[in-house]
């Protein structure tokens, strides 16, 4: 499992789930640079091509193979372009609340793009950890996050030149119209991969659309949608996540068609 964050969290917002899994699975998670614990090298952009070269090149050097992409937010462009480009090392997708194409005309998108990214927006980000501090307990609907997790959150970006790679992701969510263009085009090579859909619905970002439409691109798709979940369900839903990846990567043909568990509501490919 290569698990990849978006903004403006890091591989730590994947604890939990990483937890359930590593006894039977590889769990491989990282930080871009200027995320967590990483550091970026000087002049480093912060830029969604940026972080896919980085983690193309990750794949690369530690040779990674039989790989299931596990992606949520900024991860899905990132990881997808990275699938795109090193096909031959990734087998399967878990897709979580993102997104991979340009959003050109969306306004639901457009204008947290704009304000978010523009100077105030950016400012408020680097002054006061807006991110942080409102989105990390806006994403979380199922649960609270502890005064722990959140102190991680803050300390990872704990300074004005660390919240630089926070500030400057929102912006690209219209500004990098080209790169998203790139992912879209590649996806129709991609759409025979097995792919696990899982989606908080009660996220204040990515939709019912969204996930219905990765549902019309990969034709061989199970979708678990966790009730009542935020946009960051792997850490709102933990369990739930996690078992989600276990029974449709373990049973035959890299996914379960059995009824569901607890709260989470299940849709076979059939249905979807």
């Amino acid at each position: 499992m290569l698990l990849l964050h978006g903004n403006p969290t890091w591989s730590f917002v994947y604890r939990e789930v990483i937890r359930a899994l590593r006894d039977e699975f590889r769990c491989v998670a990282l930080d871009y640079p200027g995320f967590g614990l990483s550091s970026p090298r000087p002049g480093y952009r912060y830029l969604p091509e940026d972080h896919t070269k980085v983690v193309t090149a990750f794949v690369d050097a530690a040779g990674l193979s039989g790989v299931t992409l596990v992606a949520q937010d900024w991860g899905g462009p990132i990881g997808l372009a990275t699938v795109e480009q090193r096909p031959a090392a990734f087998e399967g997708l878990v897709l979580a609340n993102t997104w991979g194409w340009p959003i050109t005309g969306d306004l639901h998108f457009e204008v947290v793009s704009h304000l978010m990214g523009g100077p105030l927006g950016r400012e408020l980000v680097r002054q006061f950890n807006l991110f942080v501090n409102a989105m990390i307990p806006a994403g979380h609907r199922l649960r609270k996050p502890t005064a722990d997790e959140m102190a991680h959150y803050r300390k990872a970006l704990g300074t004005l030149k660390r919240r630089d790679a926070s500030a400057v992701l929102p912006r690209r969510i219209t500004a990098s119209h080209a790169f998203l263009a790139g992912v879209e085009a590649g996806l129709p090579d991609l759409a025979s991969l097995p792919a696990l859909i899982v989606w908080g619905d009660a996220d204040f970002a990515f939709r019912a659309k969204e996930r219905q439409r990765w549902e019309q691109i990969f034709a061989n798709h199970h979708t678990v949608i966790v009730e009542g979940a935020g946009h960051f369900v792997q850490s709102d839903a933990p369990d739930r996540f996690a078992v989600a990846i276990r029974d449709w990567r373990l049973a035959p043909g890299g996914r379960r068609t059995s009824a569901a568990r607890g709260d989470v509501r299940r849709k076979t490919p059939r249905e979807s």
